[in-house]
C-alpha cells in the first residue's frame, strides 16, 4: 500500500487530520489522537505496533512524534501532533499499547510533556529530583552555566 492511498483512507474517516508535506506525516489535531489511534490499531490497517514517540522543541510549539508499524499491510506511518510549548499535555496511548508506557516516560523525562492517565508517568533516564526537561530548547543545565569572572 502507498502511503498516499494510506493517508487517504485516514482522511475519509478523519477529515481534519493533514498530510504534512515535508515529512509526509499525518497530521492529528490533539482532540481527536484516541479516536484516530484506535481506528489504527483496530480498524482495516491494524496498526498492532507503536514503535517509537518522540517529540522535536520548535520553540513556540513542541511536535509530538509516534511512529506506527502495521506488520499486516507490512506499512510505517508517522503521526504528529503539534503541542503549546508552555505546558504541554496530551492523553496517553498506554490503552492501546504497551510500549507506550515507557516510551512515553521517556518523552516525558526529556520534553516536560505530561501524558495524561499514564499508569506511572515519572522520569526514566533521570533522577526523580532533576529540575527541567534536557532536551528543551530553553534548557540550561546548572553546570554548564557559564558564570561571570571577577
Amino acid at each position: 500500500m502507498e502511503q498516499s492511498e494510506l493517508f487517504a483512507r485516514i482522511r475519509a474517516k478523519f477529515p481534519q487530520v493533514a498530510e504534512e508535506e515535508q515529512t509526509k506525516a499525518v497530521v492529528v489535531p490533539k482532540a481527536l489522537l484516541l479516536e484516530v489511534t484506535g481506528y489504527l490499531k483496530n480498524g482495516e490497517l491494524a496498526f498492532d505496533n507503536l514503535h517509537c514517540v518522540t517529540a522535536v522543541d520548535q520553540k513556540e510549539r513542541i511536535g509530538l512524534i509516534y511512529i506506527f508499524y502495521s506488520f499486516t499491510v507490512r506499512q510505517r506511518l508517522t503521526l504528529k501532533i503539534y503541542l503549546p510549548a508552555d505546558g504541554p499535555e496530551v492523553e496517553s496511548l498506554t490503552g492501546f499499547y504497551r510500549s507506550a508506557d515507557w516510551l512515553e516516560r521517556e518523552v516525558y523525562d526529556l520534553f516536560g510533556i505530561k501524558f495524561l492517565n499514564h499508569p506511572d508517568l515519572r522520569r526514566i533516564l533521570n533522577p526523580d529530583n532533576w529540575e527541567g526537561y534536557p532536551l528543551r530548547k530553553d534548557y540550561a543545565h546548572p553546570n554548564l552555566i557559564k558564570k561571570p569572572q571577577y
